[in-house]
């Protein structure tokens, strides 16, 4: 393989759900196509990663370098957090209009034979914001994910193996705070990811979520 192609196809093997075939096709895709489509695509690639960030509070996607606008939206029911376990997942459900809280990423799920613990997702960040939320220090931020309690954790991981064994260890962290732990439906099909549900399934596992 040409030292151009082959450094192409390692490269797209490293994104998520393309293997060595599939990237063989992007990159033979390329080089059919002329050769400012492959400016536009490396230019829109810089864009993304240079002016999209990640909120410092929910870990959402955000323009800028602190909130994003849902974070610092005073319109948010900031007594009620869903838990979710990527930033698209944030998009699917604010489609629904089924849920006008805050939010808060985990970056992924717990999976131990893939060597995902606890300390590899942003776990330790969702219990330190719900039991400190009370704090003054976070009373007095022009924040308005700063509430002065949670009523309600939401808990939309992903209905599978993984996505349920995060959904029961938020749940047994955070069952001494007292606060109201519900989990999204099982509407959405077992082995399905929110991301790619259709909003009136969505919709309606939004609002038979229930007590765990």
């Amino acid at each position: 393989m040409f030292p151009a192609l082959d450094k192409l196809v390692r490269m797209l093997t490293t994104l998520p759900g393309i293997g060595e075939r599939s990237a063989l096709r992007i990159a033979f895709h390329v080089l059919k196509n002329e050769e400012l489509q492959a400016e536009q695509l490396s230019q829109a690639l810089l864009d993304l990663r240079r002016n999209v960030h990640f909120c410092s509070d929910c870990g959402g996607l955000s323009e800028s370098a602190g909130l994003c606008e849902i974070c610092s939206n005073p319109a948010r029911d900031a007594a009620a957090l869903c838990v979710v376990e990527e930033p698209g997942d944030i998009f699917a459900i604010e489609k629904t209009g089924e849920f006008q809280g805050l939010y808060h990423v985990l970056m992924g799920s717990l999976s131990p034979l893939d060597g995902v613990g606890p300390e590899d997702l942003r776990l330790s960040e969702l219990e330190e914001r719900v039991r400190n939320v009370a704090g003054t220090s976070n009373a007095d931020s022009d924040s308005s994910a700063a509430a002065k309690t949670f009523s309600e954790i939401f808990i939309a991981t992903n209905p599978t193996l993984e996505g349920d064994a995060t959904a029961h260890y938020i749940h047994e962290r955070l069952r001494d705070t007292g606060i109201r732990v519900t989990r999204i439906s099982h509407g959405i099909p077992t082995g399905a990811s929110i991301e790619y549900a259709d909003r009136s399934t969505l919709a309606r596992s939004i609002r038979a979520r229930m007590d765990i």
